[in-house]
């Protein structure tokens, strides 16, 4: 389960501060949004995939983590992104 190639560098463009762009923390949060509504499609069918549901709540907690340092340096950009990405706050 991971965002494939294509579909990176597709975000790399849409939410990067520039070409070069790869790791800001928009970028991150637009991937690991990505994956997370993957795994989440995962685990509606496969429900007693444990190992899964671990690493899909290791992931919100990271994206919280990364949302919360957004907050805190421009909040504007915060709640762009919340919007943009159809993130329940």
């Amino acid at each position: 389960m991971s965002v494939t190639k294509e579909r990176r560098q597709q975000l790399v463009t849409e939410y990067g501060r520039g070409e070069s762009d790869s790791g800001s923390p928009e970028i991150q949060i637009a991937i690991l949004t990505s994956r997370i509504a993957e795994l989440t499609r995962h685990l509606r069918d496969n429900g007693s995939d444990h190992a899964c549901k671990r690493g899909l709540i290791r992931m919100v907690s990271r994206r919280r983590r990364l949302l919360d340092f957004v907050k805190r340096k421009n909040p504007q950009q915060y709640l762009e992104l919340l919007r943009r990405l159809d993130i329940r706050k």
